[in-house]
């Protein structure tokens, strides 16, 4: 079942909340996570089962599970697997569990969770968890924001400006680039300029950097 998308109307600012999502069967373990986490100011949604967390709308800032291993029906683990399978991007993940093992512990931070809690664990340790796994989703939104921002850049190009930077990234100076595509060499420098400030690029190499990073050009390394 896919995640549903952000709510409406949320503010742009990726840093604006951050939230925790946490997900387990006992109520009082969800409520005394809760206090707990926004005793430190953070935003935090409760749920007792992971259907209930996937019908639920994500936030826009950075955000992270916390998550039970031993749920009823779907365990925790075959819960992050499943997203691993299904090829969805997903939050950081903190697991949680009263009968964790050191497989189990492998088992989850070889498919990416954050950290790994016994319980009892400290309420410190709980708290230093949460914040790592904001702190990487906020790396990551922050990522996906500039790949975006390019992306952007790179779709404001005429096909006449895209065509000349492919043949800047290939090394081709201004006269051989006219020769190939048979234009004036003032035109392909005009081209050329145009295209750097679309692309808030100062130089050759950070514009080369941009276009392998949107895969429009192969790397060189």
């Amino acid at each position: 079942m896919p995640l549903r998308s952000p709510l409406p109307g949320a503010a742009p600012d990726v840093q604006a909340m951050r939230c925790v999502f946490i997900v387990d069967d006992d109520e009082l373990v969800r409520n005394a996570l809760g206090s707990l986490l926004r005793s430190i100011d953070l935003t935090v949604r409760t749920f007792a089962t992971t259907e209930a967390f996937l019908a639920a709308p994500r936030a826009d800032g950075p955000s992270c599970l916390v998550l039970d291993v031993r749920l009823r029906g779907q365990s925790g683990l075959a819960f992050q697997q499943s997203l691993l399978e299904l090829g969805q991007p997903h939050m950081p993940i903190v697991f949680m569990t009263g009968h964790g093992d050191i497989a189990m512990t492998v088992k989850a931070m070889k498919a990416g969770a954050v950290d790994f809690l016994a319980k009892p664990f400290r309420d410190q340790d709980m708290i230093d968890a949460v914040i790592a796994a904001l702190d990487r989703d906020a790396r990551r939104l922050e990522t996906a924001r500039m790949q975006q921002a390019t992306r952007d850049c790179w779709e404001s190009l005429t096909p006449r400006e895209r065509e000349v930077v492919q043949h800047v990234a290939g090394g081709l100076m201004n006269k051989q680039i006219a020769g190939r595509m048979g234009i004036a060499e003032i035109t392909a420098k005009i081209h050329r300029g145009q295209a750097m400030r679309k692309m808030n690029s100062r130089s050759v190499a950070e514009l080369v950097r941009k276009m392998e990073a949107l895969g429009v050009v192969e790397s060189a390394r």
